[in-house]
């Protein structure tokens, strides 16, 4: 499977294109993954709500997806 995460990304199509990202989600402390809010956040705004580091984020979102 290949896909290119960004900051712009929603967070919702990622979760669709993998539930497994699940926990990279929940280990930065974004536990409310299935609320229609966070569905259509990007990952840059959710970060930004949350104070978590995007850019890592992304990097180990585009790494799991490498690894599939």
């Amino acid at each position: 499977m290949a896909a290119e995460i960004t900051k712009d990304t929603v967070i919702g199509d990622v979760l669709d294109m993998d539930p497994e990202t699940a926990p990279y989600f929940l280990a930065i402390g974004m536990h409310c993954l299935g609320c229609p809010a966070s569905r259509s956040e990007t990952i840059g705004e959710a970060c930004a709500v949350h104070g978590t580091d995007a850019d890592e984020l992304v990097a180990n979102l585009n790494n799991h997806f490498a690894n599939k």
